[in-house]
């Protein structure tokens, strides 16, 4: 099948940065389940598409980043590949328009709901890899994700912020602050709390609120661990 000659398929592609020899893999990374015209929707291409773009997104920051540790580059990675990201792309793309729902569907506007917008961007992906290869993949997730890529690094956020992006990247449940100990009188507090992640132990925080205590605890994680 040749590639679609509608006008929206051609500005969709130029702002993809890719034109695809296969329109049907086009017309199935755009089409949403809701929808009864075509058999085929994206989930599989998503499925592959977020495998690509992790891979790409990876090879990408060990590139440039040569000198930080694997921690900080997994927090970086964690938060450029994420959904939220993916929709962002999505957006800029103006991709909405071009997403094939049901009119039910369309109607109420799930074509622009974010959390599709980027499993739809994640489908592009894994389609233009199928189609012109992981070289050409490479070349789309760049064009679009380098601006996210060369944003300040990671270790500007806040330690709560790292050590739960770190957290997710390891695949690890969620930090869990626990208080251990309160000292002072009521009008001045002096909390103790305990970070547990995963099978590492314990990192203990000190402060005069519980959130200080939380902030101090995860930056002591850091520090022991040496993330960043």
């Amino acid at each position: 099948m040749g590639v679609p000659r509608k006008p929206s398929r051609i500005r969709l592609t130029g702002k993809l940065g890719y034109v695809f020899k296969d329109g049907a893999l086009l017309e199935q990374a755009l089409t949403h389940g809701s929808s009864r015209k075509q058999a085929k929707d994206y989930e599989r291409l998503e499925f592959l598409g977020d495998r690509v773009l992790s891979l790409v997104i990876a090879d990408a920051l060990l590139k440039r980043h040569h000198k930080e540790k694997e921690g900080k580059l997994a927090a970086r990675h964690s938060a450029i590949v994420r959904g939220e990201v993916c929709a962002a792309v999505g957006e800029a793309m103006g991709l909405a328009e071009h997403i094939i729902v049901g009119e039910t569907e369309k109607r109420q506007g799930v074509q622009r709901i974010r959390s599709v917008l980027g499993d739809v961007v994640e489908a592009l992906v894994g389609a233009v890899y199928l189609d012109g290869g992981f070289a050409k993949a490479t070349h789309v997730v760049l064009k679009h994700w380098m601006v996210f890529i060369e944003q300040p690094d990671t270790a500007q956020k806040d330690a709560k912020t790292f050590v739960q992006e770190w957290a997710l990247a390891k695949a690890l449940a969620l930090p869990r602050y626990e208080v251990s100990g309160r000292r002072g009188p009521e009008h001045k507090p002096h909390f103790l709390v305990d970070l547990h992640i995963g099978d590492h132990g314990p990192a203990r925080g000190e402060g005069a609120s519980k959130q200080s205590a939380e902030m101090a605890a995860a930056q002591a994680f850091i520090v022991r661990e040496g993330l960043r």
